[in-house]
């Protein structure tokens, strides 16, 4: 197999992005990062800002990229946040916490940024606003983008591979009922939260069960008169949180009444003041066109054989860091490796028809199994398939046993309403089997 130098532009210089120039760079590419804000970092970049919409549902709101909250901590061990050789360790006068601040992610970025050299790869203020091939024949790409210095001035670039690196965090996707566009209070995305203040003494709806909403719910508790939690599961009924004195649970919102009532299934009911929706975002490529051949479909982006290349367009276009309810980091450093190794002809893919063949199975196996599609990019399980895969791929040694154990235990504490304070009181290294490698 041989060795080949592509010239790549990579969409995006948050976590995924960084990871990916890095490795790109590392296999001999010519990389150029593009970055619509004035800093690296992505979503890790905390602006106190909100969004003119705070549902988010305007398109011409005034968008704010990050999805921060004020109080956020990482939610899985730091040693797990970190990357394989460039560990997320204590520096001085930083947050020292196992669970530290996102303040303390950004300057990791940083460090990461600066120490591999990739801060001189990214071109900063330059919003993508199309990427397209060059011709139906052609795998170039043409990347047009404009600055926020000349906004009206586009500027057109060829490149030979292109890695979509954007996140998914910044368009949100919201829960939708009976009565929702005459209900009175105040309505709210997480993308949108940053300080419980504004729910002072108030009666807040929240809307979710994932990692942000069990934050947001503790926090807004403090303050807040009462929290009532909506719930998707369906052998949820109507309770009171044990050692909770103003949390709630119901099953989903029936319905919201213009005299501020707000319904759910399982017939109980409150009188609001304002509702926030905990629900998820969606996957938005608005600069990306390639005639139907990648579509968004209820959130399932594809078809994508592994989660990173389309089919009929690989290796040329890829996306690195879709997947959810994952071991993030890790996977986002896998798979931007194995993009670079592919792109290097290092690593070679099956055939077009081959990947196709996988992706179909794995929509007849969701199917099968009455998973919808939106869940089509989840990967939350009980051991780590789809990275060790990658690493097989990538022909690594086996990933140490800790990661996976560490991985899981903490799933657990995330998605458990009976350990709030497991970021502080959660020996980590104790309860590792293998402690040396901790």
């Amino acid at each position: 197999m041989y060795a080949q130098s592509l010239k790549v532009a990579v969409i995006g210089a948050g976590m995924a992005g960084l990871l990916t120039s890095c490795e790109l760079k590392r296999e001999g590419h010519r990389v150029i990062v593009f970055e619509k804000s004035i800093s690296l970092g992505g979503t890790w970049v905390y602006d106190p800002r909100v969004e003119t919409d705070p549902l988010g549902l305007d398109p011409a709101r005034q968008i704010v990229h990050s999805s921060m909250y004020r109080s956020l901590r990482v939610n899985l061990p730091r040693r797990l946040m970190g990357f394989l050789d460039y560990p997320f360790s204590l520096k001085e006068r930083g947050d020292p916490r196992e669970f530290p601040g996102h303040e303390e992610v950004l300057r990791y970025l940083e460090d990461f940024g600066r120490d591999f050299r990739l801060v001189e790869l990214i071109r900063f203020r330059h919003e993508v606003v199309r990427v397209e091939r060059v011709n139906e024949v052609s795998h170039e790409w043409v990347v047009e983008s404009r600055t926020r210095e000349s906004e009206s001035e586009m500027e057109e670039e060829v490149f030979e591979a292109v890695v979509v690196c954007n996140g998914h965090h910044t368009e949100p996707r919201i829960a939708e009922f009976p009565g929702m566009d005459i209900w009175p209070g105040m309505q709210v995305h997480s993308h949108n939260y940053r300080t419980p203040e504004p729910f002072q003494n108030q009666i807040v709806v929240l809307i979710g069960n994932g990692p942000s909403a069990h934050d947001i719910l503790r926090e807004i508790s403090s303050v807040a008169k009462e929290v009532h939690q909506a719930l998707r599961a369906s052998d949820v009924h109507f309770k009171k949180l044990e050692n909770r004195n103003n949390i709630w649970q119901h099953s989903v919102i029936k319905c919201a009444n213009e005299d501020g009532k707000v319904v759910f299934q399982d017939g109980s009911f409150v009188y609001a003041d304002a509702i926030i929706h905990c629900t998820g975002f969606k996957y938005h490529f608005p600069f990306l066109r390639t005639n139907g051949i990648v579509s968004v479909d209820d959130n399932c982006v594809g078809p994508l054989y592994k989660h990173v290349f389309p089919p009929c367009l690989a290796p040329w276009l890829s996306f690195v860091g879709l997947p959810y309810r994952a071991a993030s980091t890790l996977i986002i450093e896998l798979q931007s490796r194995w993009v670079a190794k592919v792109l290097a002809g290092k690593v070679a893919l099956p055939s077009e028809e081959e990947m196709a063949s996988s992706v179909e199975e794995l929509y007849q196996h969701m199917k099968e199994s009455g998973l919808p599609k939106h869940h089509t990019h989840q990967l939350q399980q009980n051991k780590f398939d789809y990275e060790n895969w990658l690493v097989t791929q990538l022909r690594l040694p086996p990933l140490e046993e800790w990661r996976e154990e560490m991985y899981f235990h903490a799933l657990k504490k995330i998605t458990s309403h009976d350990d709030d304070e497991y970021r502080d009181t959660w020996d980590v290294i104790g309860g590792c089997k293998d402690t040396t490698a901790c």
